[in-house]
């Protein structure tokens, strides 16, 4: 039975607390997460848990066991007693360094300790199966949950009452100094760093909440982590507090700045105190109650028959999660830094403010509506000529991107004119995405294949510019025409000629420049390196530098054919070995200087090859481009 006040009853489930992920805001942090013109409204009727939501779910997210040091509690200041504790981590499926999550920090109740709401990795409770069937049916963003302890020196110390609203007040000392920086270090999260002022500036991508004395928790964060966290979730908080100090927290900040949702239950003894603190917060001037973040800074819903127990303290949070962070709360600012996740949809690549005007081209086909409902963590179903195709990969690349629309760079630019456009409606799906190196180094350009029936820029084209921009070279993938080798290396070829007439206002260098390839994009590259620009109509304009070809079983050549890099695979059930071996060797007789790379067990269409023993051979292909801009670069100071 529940003591007469703050202590969550765990017969009937866990006593629980949770959040989600995704946020909106600026690379640092600053300003957003549901943002000050928030309208998505917070119902007036708490949603029932699905009963299947109960059940393990295909995508399951992680959770991981994470240790990190602090101080005991009552002596925290003088900082002589070091302990050792442990929170339990949730990360949610498909979790990615290269996306950004929100941070839910979700304290327990009495008689509870870090392992009371999720559980453990051995041992899962039923409110990590709800979290990971709710993010997998978009309900939830994806997002980290941390389950933190206020227990001390003895896993018993959440039964004492009295001592637990003690270790409570101190706990922020914990909280702000030790557990949020170790554990946002370790995992991806909107904070650039672990410095005060980094953490601080990602506010808004942080919440707290409890269920019961992690409620008391809830409230003491406000009081005393309001730098830190924008959203709060106090749920059932049985006992009585001293509301005038912990409200006046927030002197120093504006109303938009913090948000709190309180809940509980019209059976659940906690109600009363709820009702009277709910009282005293319509009565503050920190307080305006309103149902979205737009009119005001705090909610207040009541469930009919509830009690103090699991099946509320997880019903509460599920709803909190439903609302946190949720992508119609955001103001368009926001949403243009919004990052995708693999549970997303290839409709939300479409929709993103950040590719507004060009979402499809983004895509493999010219109309990409039959492949709107497809997960991204389904994504190699748009490219199914491609092997290795991983939506880690994939999402993260979209993510960059994203952050160089946010950050105002320009990411499209269009080969064609309207005119040109209007005269040959085709055109109309051409253009060329632009991943920025070094200003004023040379560019290459990757056209991705898909046997003329697609264009597969997902996978092998945008992570491929990525790593050459990271490598220092400016890098651009081409989106062609579908259906004609012929239209496809005219647009190439356009392409180039775009680059050279704007190369200053581009910021690049237009000599040594290489054409890049994969399968039928590799034909595309080895038609310009066999004939140059002219013959397709791009004018006259000199070779590549160097070409790099990838698993393809064209075999043209001659002996001005671009020094080349080719690379396949023995075991490629499109492009025969055999063929490309006779043309390395025909390109060699002809004296071509090839760098040739066969490789056992990566298929075909490869990508970057992570993963695979292709794995790398980007950064050879790198090198032998480097190597031929230096020879350049030698020969001409050498003739000055």
């Amino acid at each position: 039975m529940c003591s007469s006040l703050l202590f969550a009853c765990d017969e009937e489930k866990p006593d629980t607390t949770v959040v989600e992920e995704n946020g909106n805001i600026n690379e640092n942090g600053e300003n957003g997460g549901n943002g000050n013109n928030g309208t998505h409204l917070i119902p007036q009727e708490l949603e029932t848990v699905p009963e299947a939501y109960y059940q393990a779910a295909k995508q399951q997210g992680t959770l991981v066991e994470f240790t990190y040091e602090t101080y005991e509690s009552r002596t925290y200041e003088q900082k002589s007693r070091k302990l050792t504790k442990r929170a339990i981590v949730y990360l949610p499926y498909g979790y990615s360094k290269e996306n950004k999550y929100n941070a839910f920090y979700l304290m327990h109740g009495g008689w509870g300790n870090e392992t009371s709401t999720l559980g453990t990795s051995g041992r899962p409770n039923p409110f990590k199966n709800v979290i990971d069937n709710a993010i997998e049916n978009g309900k939830i963003q994806p997002l980290i949950i941390i389950c933190p302890t206020y227990n001390n020196t003895s896993s018993e110390d959440s039964g004492n009452f009295g001592l637990a609203l003690e270790l409570n007040r101190n706990y922020h000392n914990e909280l702000l100094n030790d557990l949020i920086p170790t554990v946002e270090s370790a995992y991806s999260t909107y904070s650039q760093s672990s410095s005060p002022e980094d953490l601080m500036a990602s506010r808004n991508h942080r919440g707290f909440g409890g269920f019961s004395m992690g409620s008391v928790a809830t409230w003491r964060t406000f009081q005393y982590g309001l730098d830190y966290f924008r959203y709060f979730l106090p749920m059932s908080c049985g006992t009585s507090l001293d509301e005038d100090n912990i409200f006046a927290a927030a002197k120093n900040y504006d109303q938009d700045d913090y948000f709190v949702w309180v809940i509980t239950g019209t059976a659940d003894f906690a109600y009363s105190y709820d009702e009277d603190r709910v009282k005293k917060m319509r009565n503050s001037s920190y307080f305006t109650e309103a149902d979205n973040e737009r009119d005001g800074n705090f909610a207040y819903r009541v469930k009919a028959g509830y009690s103090h127990d699991g099946r509320a303290s997880m019903e509460y949070t599920y709803n909190g999660l439903l609302w946190f962070w949720n992508e119609e709360n955001s103001d368009n600012n926001s949403n243009m830094r919004t990052h995708l996740t693999t549970t997303d949809y290839v409709r939300d690549i479409v929709n993103h403010p950040a590719f507004e005007d060009f979402g499809e081209l983004l895509l493999s086909r010219d109309d990409n509506s039959s492949y709107y409902d497809t997960r991204l963590s389904n994504v190699s179903s748009l490219m199914p000529y491609h092997g290795n195709v991983r939506p880690d990969i994939v999402v993260g690349t979209l993510n960059y991107m994203i952050d160089e629309v946010a950050g105002g760079e320009t990411i499209f630019y269009n080969i064609y004119t309207d005119e040109q456009k209007a005269a040959d409606v085709s055109k109309k799906n051409t253009g060329l995405f632009f991943f920025r190196g070094s200003k004023n180094a040379p560019f290459a350009v990757v056209c991705p294949g898909g046997g003329f029936s697609y264009v597969g820029s997902l996978h092998e084209g945008f992570p491929l510019a990525k790593r050459i921009s990271e490598l220092g070279l400016n890098a651009f993938v081409i989106r062609y025409r579908i259906g004609s080798e012929q239209k496809a290396t005219e647009d190439l070829a356009a392409a180039i000629a775009y680059i050279f007439r704007n190369s200053e206002t581009l910021g690049v260098s237009t000599k040594d420049y290489s054409v890049w390839g994969g399968s039928a994009g590799a034909r595309m590259a080895g038609n310009i390196a066999l004939s140059g620009v002219a013959e397709y109509g791009g004018g006259n304009l000199p070779k590549p530098a160097t070409a790099v070809i990838a698993y393809t079983g064209q075999s043209t050549y001659s002996s001005d054919f671009s020094p080349a890099f080719i690379t396949v695979a023995a075991n490629d059930g499109i492009a025969n070995v055999n063929t490309v071996e006779t043309r390395v060797a025909n390109l060699r007789n002809a004296g071509v200087e090839v760098e040739y790379k066969r490789y056992q067990t990566a298929g075909h269409g490869f990508g970057l090859g992570t993963g695979t023993d292709a794995e790398g051979w980007l950064d050879l292909a790198v090198a032998f481009w480097q190597r031929h801009i230096s020879l350049h670069l030698s020969l001409s100071l050498s003739q000055g």
